[in-house]
């Protein structure tokens, strides 16, 4: 069993969420990504994805729009991520996903990117654009360095699309809350629970939601119904906004405690 199942193995024991929050790698720059990963742990999240820059994220909004757009200004690399990771795994146990789109991990090379992620400890990879037809040799290198393979689920997924996700499937899965581009929302959409229920009717792998998940009131909302909640947008608008601060990742650290905070229900 990967270490992503087991921490949800714990969770479910626990009775509780999971937290998964997201970063980009090199926003503002790869000394204070280390920082913040490790401050990410410390706060309370059970799985941290680390975003590679890349230069047309159409997944995504304004915000991790301009964090890629920030650290490939400075020349922030799939290598550079890695390294980061690396940097970082002495230091924390928080199982770490590597969160990319498909075109720079064709150009680092299939094998290699297996090879080096796994030394790195990388725990698994997310391809937002990766479809499960082309999925096969992907699944099958990462299966055999011990990586799992996320995928993402939307509303707008067919449930044949979705039994053809589970085959490929492993660690959790990613259920996107809306369709459209990632971004804070003042309000949960309920196609997420809906797709939740229709996930689970073709796998038993863990789900957790993400896309639009901003307060502490949302990530209750979403553990009420799904295994952990994915908060991202939120998190590199803080990092944005606290720019140039001496302690830009202290308050970080505080907003991720926020949203589960003592009194937020984990149930």
């Amino acid at each position: 069993m990967s270490r992503i199942r087991d921490t949800f193995v714990t969770l479910r024991h626990a009775g509780r969420g999971g937290f998964i929050p997201f970063i980009t790698a090199g926003d503002p720059d790869l000394a204070t990504t280390e920082l913040l990963l490790v401050e990410l742990a410390a706060a309370g999240a059970d799985i941290i994805e680390l975003g590679v820059p890349f230069s047309d994220p159409v997944a995504d909004g304004e915000v991790i729009q301009r964090a890629s757009e920030r650290a490939l200004r400075k020349g922030v690399t799939l290598s550079d991520a890695l390294s980061c990771i690396s940097n970082v795994k002495e230091h924390i146990d928080v199982p770490i996903v590597l969160f990319s789109y498909l075109n720079p991990l064709l150009k680092f090379g299939k094998d290699r990117l297996a090879n080096e992620a796994k030394k790195a400890g990388v725990d698994a990879v997310l391809i937002t654009d990766l479809i499960p037809e082309e999925a096969s040799l992907w699944t099958k290198t990462f299966h055999e360095r011990g990586l799992d393979l996320i995928f993402l689920v939307a509303p707008t997924t067919s449930d044949d699309r979705l039994a053809r996700i589970a085959q490929h499937a492993s660690g959790f899965i990613y259920a996107v809350s809306r369709a459209g581009v990632t971004g804070a929302r003042n309000e949960m959409p309920r196609d997420a629970e809906s797709l939740v229920k229709r996930m689970r009717a073709v796998s038993d792998l863990p789900i957790a939601v993400g896309f639009g998940i901003s307060t502490a009131e949302q990530v209750r909302k979403v553990w009420r119904f799904a295994d952990a909640a994915v908060i991202g947008s939120a998190i590199v608008s803080q990092v944005e906004k606290l720019a140039g601060s001496s302690d830009l990742v202290v308050r970080v650290g505080e907003f991720a405690r926020s949203l589960i905070a003592p009194g937020t229900d984990r149930q």
